[in-house]
């Protein structure tokens, strides 16, 4: 993992502890560099690679909450602490419906949890700091920008996403520490868009709250403890008012039945669809992993039907083990 010190929010975007009413630095704390490596026939390693770094942020005695995709499949972990020491973690799981992971430190990390605030309560125009690993010199003060629908193309789909302003650069795992100091959200991506004429970049967040109603099952068993989200193994897009398949996993549903990216997938079990979220509603309201799911589909020219057999992500991937 890069050295803390190799690189610098610029002065301009750092928090000043004056402008909060919060310990800064104590809050800042919580937040501890994140390295895994997982092994190169791992599932995931083919699109995110065999060693991930990151963010994550301590919640409670040894528990850190990152970004779900950082510790996927990981073998190892390691939690680099502002005090330069680096404590092994063991990945506990992560919930494919938002996207955190949780990891449990297997030393003793010995700082002062982050406490988790309202995600729901955190208003447009609220000043926050996107925190990572590192303190002020790797820490960005915002703005909550937007707060709206997200999809992505893996199949993923927020109904109200955090949007900040000006962007973290190293913004996977980051946490977003309201105005009150506590965690509302947990950085996961970097967008762009268009304001004014001028394009510019803001920080995608998952929301505290999602983590609530998930994270005991989290912590016994790795997992949400309900049946899984059926999965296709399409990466798709919206491009004017159609959903257009950009890639395809290949060991999962789409890939068996042949579907190609510029496939536009224009119903689902007979009910037109023309965007993003409408396909992932309709598919997730079809049942749990392993339903048929019944799609029509344009190539070239030409309209037909295929029926996918889902699945459970999940049981392509390797399970965490504690060493």
């Amino acid at each position: 993992m890069p050295s803390l010190t190799e690189w610098k929010v610029p002065p301009a975007n750092q928090p000043r502890a004056g402008d909060y009413s919060f310990d800064l630095d104590r809050a800042l704390s919580a937040v501890v560099g994140l390295h895994s490596i997982v092994p190169s026939d791992a599932f995931s390693a083919e699109t995110l690679g065999t060693e991930r770094a990151g963010n994550g942020v301590l919640i409670d005695d040894g528990l850190v909450l990152t970004i779900g995709y950082l510790i996927t499949e990981a073998e190892t972990v390691w939690l680099h602490l502002g005090d330069g020491r680096v404590v092994e973690g063991h990945a506990l799981g992560s919930d494919s419906a938002s996207g955190l992971g949780l990891v449990q430190a297997l030393g003793r990390i010995e700082i002062d949890p982050l406490p988790l605030g309202s995600s729901h309560a955190a208003q447009i125009g609220d000043r926050a700091v996107v925190g990572g690993a590192g303190g002020r010199t790797r820490s960005v003060a915002c703005q909550i920008a937007a707060k709206q629908e997200f999809a992505g193309y893996w199949e993923y789909l927020l109904d109200e996403a955090i949007f900040t302003h000006p962007a973290h650069p190293n913004w996977g795992g980051a946490g977003l520490i309201s105005n009150r100091g506590e965690l509302i959200g947990i950085g996961s991506l970097q967008l762009e868009r268009e304001r004014e004429g001028k394009a510019e970049h803001v920080n995608m967040i998952v929301p505290i709250d999602l983590l609530k109603p998930v994270l005991d099952d989290l912590r016994k068993f790795g997992r949400v403890n309900k049946p899984a989200r059926p999965w296709l193994g399409m990466y798709s897009t919206e491009i004017d008012n159609r959903v257009v398949v950009i890639g395809i996993s290949a060991k999962g549903p789409a890939a068996r039945a042949e579907l190609k990216a510029g496939d536009v997938i224009l119903a689902v079990k007979g009910e037109k669809i023309s965007s993003q979220t409408a396909f992932y509603r309709k598919l997730w309201a079809l049942g749990p992993a392993g339903v048929n799911v019944p799609l029509t589909v344009y190539h070239d020219g030409v309209t037909f039907d295929v029926v996918l057999t889902s699945i459970d992500r999940a049981k392509l991937l390797k399970s965490p083990r504690l060493h």
